[in-house]
């Protein structure tokens, strides 16, 4: 069960919550007017998480879709053996809710402290019937997350496990700089485990490549993270 509990809000804290939102020009609301802006925040309502909240539940009903604006989350189905297998990570912007059905298909989890913006569906989709240029937002992020599927078909499709992390790293790189992080340090808030899971990899396997990458000095492990010490070596890693 989500821990995200409906709440009021005065519309001009929504209006200030909205405009001051970083995430908001990646966002499905990106293309929406100021009257419809306001139509938009009024039906939404911001809500904290903490690391482990659970979001959305695998085969359980979804009264309400999200936009992450902080943090991230992780999304993973459930395999029959009771392991699970990670398909993707969201960041500030995207959107977890495109499918029509009201059953989930993937547990949403997050893994960093961060906050989300909750709307009931059957809301939403009476907003996106009525906004047209609305509805082509949402297409164009549906085929944003079917290129990251792709993506994903590609790296778990690579022969070593070092094309492997070093694909992840740059797609991940990539990813951030949508969102306007040009840091040199690549933030890594998931734990090896979760990159295991999404690279159909083994912990320890990822384990090694990290400390190989690292000792042939294209990275170097820092606080919470990476640097990237030889962005274009990791790269030709990754196109292989």
């Amino acid at each position: 069960m989500s821990i995200l509990e409906p709440v009021t809000s005065c519309a001009h804290r929504q209006a200030d919550r909205c405009n001051d939102c970083s995430a908001r020009l990646t966002s499905v609301c990106s293309v929406l007017t100021p009257a419809e802006l306001l139509e938009f925040e009024e039906m939404s309502r911001s809500r904290p998480f903490r690391s482990g909240d659970i979001l959305v539940s695998e085969n359980e009903p979804t009264d309400y879709l999200f936009t992450v604006t902080e943090g991230m989350v992780r999304l993973y189905r459930t395999l029959t053996d009771g392991r699970r297998q990670i398909f993707g990570f969201a960041m500030p912007g995207d959107f977890l809710g495109l499918s029509l059905l009201n059953m989930g298909d993937f547990t949403a989890e997050a893994v960093t402290a961060g906050a989300a913006c909750k709307f009931p569906r059957a809301d939403f989709i009476a907003f996106v019937d009525a906004n047209p240029r609305f509805l082509r937002r949402l297409h164009e992020m549906a085929s944003g997350e079917l290129r990251m599927a792709q993506d994903q078909m590609v790296l778990l499709g690579r022969k070593s496990a070092e094309q492997r992390v070093a694909a992840f790293i740059v797609l991940l790189r990539r990813r951030l700089r949508r969102t306007g992080d040009t840091s040199k340090i690549l933030p890594l808030p998931m734990s090896r485990q979760d990159i295991a899971d999404y690279l159909g990899l083994t912990i320890e396997t990822v384990s090694r490549t990290i400390t190989k990458l690292c000792r042939d000095k294209l990275i170097a492990v820092v606080p919470h993270g990476l640097d990237l010490l030889k962005l274009e070596r990791l790269e030709a890693l990754a196109a292989d």
